[in-house]
């Protein structure tokens, strides 16, 4: 009996190592994809892969899919595993890739074993133009057409790349553009200007708003614009590259303009209240000297504009692009082909939206009404008493970007 043990022991010991060394080098086929070159993936699983996948001729490949869609009616872009009430992006998604064939239905249940990945999760309500998904997939002939087929028509796959394995779309992604799109009165001050949808922006008030946006790029301790974030948690600064606003343009008889910012990542609602504050300056409500204050340590009462208007335009690949673009295996992550097709959602989907809200909805108005209760020269104590109150009342949502926080 002895002998037998001890050989038991060595039979273990051999298949112990022998687990190890696949482990290992499948590893180092991780590394070797991600340094671009093309290897054969140990199929160390391949007794678990149901007969389905065996008779799917389709080898995976990891690629990454432009995605446009309007967000209203979704609890935002990431899934919630098990929660059907709030309906999201992502499930609309995930069905359309099982139902054309590009990933087995258990995938669809376990988005890990496709190695999904988005690049920023929106918050509830907001669009993109230029949303992008990292994941494995089975090559189908007419993908793009077969995945759209099963998808409503206000979300749409614009584009398809292949990349390397080990590509992850939200930790290779360098910087993000979002827009906003505000009706201008939202400008208009609250002494002496019109307040309705006549209102029309001046010269003057476009070149203080821009002033002010233009405050914002660099590196700014944003903790007074995000919630569940102190003063000292390094996370909290954030680097702005660009912010701007447009010149203003009629729809349906309302004005409206919009503003663009590009940066690192993005904490929740930092976006929307980066804007909030602006609004609250021009309007009259708050002095300028608060943008300063605001970067301090004190606590700052900013107002957080209405998720309405909040576009992701796109995300960049600059550091990718650069190392593994022109490797003569990739293409470069960039879009200048499908422009047009951005372009066309945009007007189709994404702009009506916005504006028949604003219109039914009154987001806007509504909000700006909102303002005059906020204290902008209150101390650090009334302020956390008002935001404790504020937020047994207010939604929870997703993050405006995609920072360390937002996934």
């Amino acid at each position: 009996p002895r002998q037998v043990s001890v050989m038991a022991e060595d039979l273990r010991a051999a298949v112990a190592s022998q687990t190890k060394r696949l482990n290992s080098s499948g590893e180092v086929v991780e590394r070797l994809e991600e340094n671009g070159h093309q290897n054969k993936r140990l199929k160390s699983d391949a007794g678990e892969e149901d007969a389905e996948d065996q008779n799917k001729r389709s080898p995976k490949r990891k690629i990454v899919l432009l995605m446009a869609y309007s967000g209203k009616g979704y609890h935002g872009m990431q899934r919630n595993v098990g929660s059907s009430q709030f309906k999201t992006i992502e499930d609309d998604l995930v069905s359309a890739l099982v139902q054309s064939g590009c990933i087995p239905e258990n995938h669809g249940e376990d988005m890990k074993k496709m190695s999904f990945q988005r690049c920023a999760r929106t918050d509830k309500g907001v669009s993109a133009a230029g949303q992008i998904v990292s994941l494995k997939v089975r090559l189908i002939d007419d993908i793009l057409e077969k995945i759209n087929s099963h998808l409503p028509s206000h979300i749409r796959i614009l584009g398809l790349k292949r990349v390397t394995g080990g590509f992850n779309s939200k930790n290779k992604c360098d910087a993000r553009t979002y827009s906003y799109m505000l009706p201008t009165f939202a400008f208009a001050h609250k002494d002496h200007d019109v307040q309705e949808e006549v209102y029309r922006l001046d010269k003057e008030t476009l070149e203080k708003v821009n002033k002010l946006l233009a405050c914002y790029k660099g590196t700014h301790n944003f903790h007074n614009f995000t919630s569940q974030k102190g003063p000292r948690d390094p996370s909290a600064k954030r680097y702005i590259m660009e912010m701007y606003c447009g010149e203003p343009f009629v729809r349906e008889n309302i004005e409206f303009a919009v503003i663009k910012v590009k940066g690192q990542s993005f904490m929740m609602h930092q976006i929307r209240k980066m804007i909030g504050l602006v609004i609250a300056i021009v309007k009259g409500y708050a002095a300028e000297s608060i943008l300063e204050r605001s970067w301090g340590e004190e606590k700052v009462d900013v107002p957080k504009a209405p998720g309405l208007g909040l576009v992701l335009e796109r995300v960049h690949f600059e550091k990718y692009n650069r190392r593994f673009g022109n490797d003569g295996l990739h293409e470069p992550l960039e879009w200048t082909e499908e422009e047009e097709k951005i372009a066309v959602f945009k007007e189709q989907y994404i702009y009506p939206t916005i504006i028949n809200t604003e219109r039914e909805e009154k987001s806007m108005a509504n909000w700006l009404n909102t303002l005059s209760i906020h204290d902008f020269n209150s101390s650090a104590v009334e302020v956390q008493a008002n935001n404790k109150n504020a937020k047994n009342s207010s939604d929870l949502e997703g993050s405006d970007g995609c920072g360390d926080d937002s996934d």
